[in-house]
């Protein structure tokens, strides 16, 4: 059996986005039925829909950044009652049994994790996932999220890919109180490790090319600015940071900010989902540093990542459009026209 919902999606990678009916599994014993209120705009949703990765199987429903009220549970499910704020995030779906699933990493599923769209969908045979663009989703009750009472749903909606993507890496590393922490670049991803990292009480620089960037990185919570640009600061802070958080979306040189990292220090790429420049072995093998990379991370750090949040008073910076905007919306992401989040209304899917 199959429900019939709206959505919002893409036909080819050339196509814009435009309403569509998809069909969503009927509500089993292990699922949670959640009626969607609002749904974050990613990067990777414009990345899949215009199919700049290879791979998108059309339609594309994007769509990974999910917060709803739940409308129905299946009578295995005993966390999750009718009418609580849940959250989906990338995932929806893991073999559960693997050597990663059992250590709380089910995006490495060494069988295949099922993302929130553009997956195999395991439910329903010959369709793939569809996302958040959309009026309900039917999700398994291990891959749904609390939400706490006291976070703004819009703006809770980004921590579910952008918060989780910048959190795991800071809570792999163990990011301490005194610590000197560097984000580099501020966007989607490096306004929510500022915040986070500062929450943690670690030293926040904000390392930017951008001047005019300074003083929202200080609202945000940085304590100092340094542009990359200037050599005299790019001297000053010269092998002082114990961990530095990349976010850069694309290629770019690695030599200038490995140079900032301490002995035994480490940077973590997040953004760039692509070939790097060369960099010298000379700059990791004198000090023993790191380069590392982290992709989201798994049910348990999320719910963690939202509990901190809860505790913290922790949101996105977020604008919020009505689904009818969402192609105009890719444009702006795409000139990173946005501060920092675009955040659909799903009513707006409903008019």
């Amino acid at each position: 059996m199959t429900t019939t919902v709206k959505a919002y999606g893409v036909k080819s990678e050339k196509a814009e986005l435009k309403p569509m009916d998809i069909k969503r599994r009927e509500t089993g014993d292990d699922d949670v039925e959640i009626k969607i209120t609002h749904c974050g705009v990613c990067h990777s949703d414009i990345h899949t829909a215009r199919n700049e990765w290879g791979g998108s199987t059309y339609p594309v429903v994007p769509g990974h950044e999910i917060i709803g009220r739940v409308t129905a549970v299946g009578k295995n499910v005993h966390n999750f009652t009718e009418g609580d704020i849940v959250g989906v995030g990338c995932l929806v779906d893991s073999c559960q049994t693997c050597a990663q699933c059992k250590n709380d990493l089910e995006q490495f599923c060494e069988n295949g994790a099922t993302f929130t769209y553009n997956s195999a969908d395991k439910h329903l045979e010959g369709q793939q996932t569809y996302g958040g663009y959309s009026t309900d989703v039917v999700v398994n009750k291990e891959f749904v999220l609390h939400i706490p009472k006291n976070l703004d749903p819009a703006g809770s909606a980004p921590l579910l890919c952008a918060g989780i993507t910048t959190w795991s890496p800071l809570s792999h590393w163990k990011v301490k109180k005194g610590d000197k922490v560097g984000v580099i670049g501020l966007g989607g991803l490096g306004h929510m490790g500022i915040k986070f990292a500062n929450a943690l009480g670690a030293n926040v620089v904000m390392i930017t090319t951008s001047p005019s960037k300074a003083e929202d990185a200080k609202k945000l919570g940085a304590h100092q600015v340094l542009i990359r640009k200037n050599e005299e600061e790019m001297a000053e802070h010269r092998g002082s940071f114990d961990f530095i958080l990349n976010t850069i979306p694309v290629g770019h040189k690695m030599d200038p900010y490995i140079n900032l990292l301490k002995v035994d220090g480490t940077m973590v790429l997040v953004g760039a989902v692509e070939p790097l420049e060369p960099f010298h072995g000379g700059g990791i093998i004198m000090g023993r540093k790191r380069i590392a990379g982290s992709l989201i991370g798994g049910i348990k750090e999320t719910q963690e990542m939202l509990d901190f949040c809860g505790k913290h008073n922790i949101v996105s910076e977020i604008e919020i459009i009505d689904i009818k905007d969402i192609n105009d919306a890719y444009e702006r992401v795409v000139k990173a026209d946005v501060k920092y989040r675009f955040v659909i209304d799903m009513a707006s899917l409903k008019n």
